[in-house]
């Protein structure tokens, strides 16, 4: 560790640590940003899922890039529409003309009850996305100045767009600011000084800016698109646990060192060579559990997986080399006025040790207990339904699904987000009839036809994204795909597909969710394995490491079953978005062994004077407040997700808060000591147990008395 140990040889050291850190940071801000790539796909899915298939081949057709935002107009009291209000549905729809592609507009559509007018206004999406959010902004602006009692809403899937991008909008601003005043809140309440918090605190907001620029460069750099506000939220969020984390821990050991050393440069050495290995343990954890997600079938999730961990990577540089060289330049008076003297004592720990003389005295029944909480916190999960429909996405109700649930009430639920069905242009006829008796299926008709491939749109009867939608797609693809010669030509000329072929954005979700499923099945257990494989190179056995993994394990499904009691019984979530569960796993493993790898090498450094009791019951003495600091602050800045007005963000946040409160609170401060406690020496099987020293003899810790 002598790489990171040079930061502390001096106080040139030190400022030339911070001169090249600065250096470093310039140039990160000054590296150039790649032009970002084109998507996959516009679900980010591979030409592997029908619903990619369809996109590809619909760019054969004439009205590839064409997709209607649809005018939904309606009394604000709920009545008919009258003939007035007829007359300015109509001028409505003529003024609409300058938006729509070739400054057509079919004439208005009006519900059987007269409750509800429709107008269609098709829009070009060639110029991308940008392009068609200012497009329907301006939509919006011109229909402003509706009569009084009538609600004019703009819905369909370029609203749908606008609003999710506009979800964004300053999101960033905003996350960082009220994650920043989360971390610096809790530090302050941490370390009770009105000094020493600015420290991490400035490190760890730096690195959380170099991880966004980096990113823009990084993630275009390999071929994966970055263009999800998602991508970017989460990320930051991490970063600023992590590194916070880290210089707790650090912080910690540093202070601990100052009691013991007269030269700061001399414990900041000690406090490195003893917390470095265990940071870099646990972020190369995070990183390895992190890049799995390369192995997603989202392209999002891809984003993410590099995203993540460039962050962790920045940040344990800048806790092993950029905060050590800033606190030993300000000194031991940055702890004002709580400055640790040489040989003076603390009374931190106190309440950490008696936890350890009671889990002692009662390994198995306190075992026991903490098993049975987490396993009827997991049963709150039996009930959890996934997948929200279109209009269920956000917490808070953008236009487009206002005007989508008032579209519901008179027309098909479907008619937002028509299903495309691809097929030749000679079985138009037979595919359309075929797919009209399907059940679910509201109404198929022709649409826009190339020279190979002919496309059907059909509307469905349930909303997109329930599982009424996802039952019609299936039933739908399967009766359009057993039409004899119905499949279309391949792009590439390889030859016709088997069938007929479902797709947009109704087919591409429900693809979504299935990519999703698969995700879980291929990725929970490799993340299990790397975990473990870190966590049997770093303790040298395989016991420990894998019944470490079992209560990560259990921490999280226990914090799936707590949130989905929230959301169900308190939030009113109506389910979990079929991509929160497997990103949880991801970060809740990721992040929940940190606190394993914390506790566990301190109990193993210890027990080299204390044998395996007693080096767990000093580790969790010493330990035991920083990592409840450290749990509590990035259970806070995950909470920090549910200012973003997006289910899935708030859901992920929730999940991963509950989680690492878990881990912190019971599984690392109670239930693996007790497993420590009662297996003693065998937990480091098949390895060795820590040895004493030379000349030193390993003496068994009397129990605390209250007074301690």
């Amino acid at each position: 560790m002598s790489l990171f140990t040079h930061v502390a040889r001096g106080r040139w050291a030190a400022w030339l640590t911070v001169v090249a850190a600065i250096v470093f940071g310039a140039a990160v801000f000054g590296l150039p940003k790649p032009d970002n790539p084109a998507p996959v796909s516009a679900t980010g899915l591979s030409d592997r899922w029908q619903s990619t298939q369809v996109e590809r081949l619909q760019e054969q057709l004439p009205a590839s890039e064409v997709q209607p935002a649809l005018v939904v107009v309606s009394r604000a009291d709920g009545g008919p529409l009258t003939a007035a209000d007829r007359e300015v549905v109509t001028g409505k729809a003529a003024e609409l003309r300058r938006f729509a592609l070739d400054g057509q507009v079919p004439p208005p559509q009006v519900a059987r009850d007269d409750s509800v007018a429709l107008i269609a206004v098709p829009l070009s999406t060639a110029d991308g996305r940008d392009r068609t959010v200012e497009t329907i902004d301006r939509l919006r602006a011109a229909l402003d100045d509706a009569p009084p009692g009538l609600t004019v809403e703009v819905t369909g899937a370029p609203a749908f767009t606008t609003d999710l991008t506009r979800v964004f909008d300053g999101a960033d601003s905003t996350l960082l600011a009220v994650t920043a005043a989360v971390v610096a809140l809790l530090l302050l309440i941490t370390y009770r000084s009105p000094v020493l918090w600015i420290v991490p605190l400035a490190v760890v907001a730096t690195t959380e800016q170099l991880t966004l620029r980096a990113i823009e460069t990084i993630v275009p750099a390999v071929g994966i698109n970055l263009q999800s506000g998602t991508v970017t939220g989460i990320a930051s969020v991490l970063v600023f646990g992590a590194t916070t984390n880290y210089a707790l821990l650090l912080i910690a050991r540093y202070r601990e060192e100052l009691r013991r050393e007269p030269d700061r440069y001399a414990a900041m050495r000690t406090a490195l060579g003893r917390t470095a290995e265990p940071i870099l343990a646990s972020g190369s954890t995070v990183v390895l559990g992190v890049l799995t997600l390369l192995l997603s079938e989202q392209e999002t999730n891809r984003a993410l997986a590099v995203a993540c961990a460039t962050g962790v990577v920045l940040a344990m540089l800048a806790a092993l080399l950029v905060l050590p060289a800033a606190l030993v330049i300000f000194g031991r008076g940055l702890f004002w006025p709580f400055v640790p003297r040489l040989g003076s004592t603390t009374s931190e720990g106190r309440l950490w040790g008696r936890l350890g003389t009671t889990v002692l005295r009662r390994p198995t029944s306190v075992a026991v207990l903490a098993t049975l909480l987490l396993a009827a916190l997991a049963l709150g999960g039996l009930g959890i339904r996934t997948g929200l429909s279109e209009t269920e996405q956000f917490r808070v109700e953008p236009e487009a699904v206002a005007g989508a649930q008032t579209l519901a009430t008179a027309f098909p639920a479907g008619t937002t987000q028509p299903v495309a069905v691809l097929t030749a242009p000679a079985a138009v006829g037979a595919v359309t009839e075929a797919a009209a008796t399907v059940p679910g299926v509201a109404s198929a008709r022709p649409g826009s036809t190339g020279a190979t491939v002919a496309q059907i749109d059909v509307v469905l009867t349930a909303e997109p994204g329930t599982a009424a939608s996802d039952r019609a797609i299936r039933a739908l693809r399967t009766a359009v795909a057993a039409v004899p010669d119905s499949a279309p030509a391949r792009v590439d000329g390889t030859g016709p597909f088997d069938g007929a072929l479902v797709g947009g954005a109704v087919a591409a979700g429900y693809d979504g969710a299935e990519a999703n499923a698969a995700d879980l099945r291929l990725i929970l257990p490799i993340i299990l394995l790397l975990v473990a494989a870190v966590l049997v190179l770093l303790l040298r056995g395989l016991l420990a490491p894998v019944l470490l993994v079992l209560t990560v394990i259990a921490s999280f499904f226990a914090s799936l079953g707590a949130a989905w009691l929230l959301f169900d019984h308190v939030l009113g979530f109506p389910a979990l978005d079929s991509g929160v569960i497997l990103i949880a796993f991801v970060f809740l493993v990721a992040l929940g062994v940190d606190y394993n790898i914390f506790l566990v090498t301190r109990a193993r450094e210890d027990a080299r004077h204390t044998g395996t009791r007693g080096g767990m019951r000093s580790a969790l003495r010493v330990t035991g407040g920083v990592i409840t600091s450290a749990g509590v602050l990035l259970a806070a800045v995950f909470a920090v997700l549910g200012v973003l007005p997006l289910i899935l963000l708030t859901q992920i946040g929730v999940i991963v808060c509950i989680g690492v409160l878990l881990d912190t609170l019971l599984v690392r401060t109670v239930l693996v000591p007790a497993l420590v406690f009662l297996l003693g020496d065998r937990f480091w099987w098949p390895g060795r147990p820590p040895r004493p020293a030379p000349g030193q003899i390993p003496t068994t810790p009397e129990p605390v008395s209250a007074h301690d």
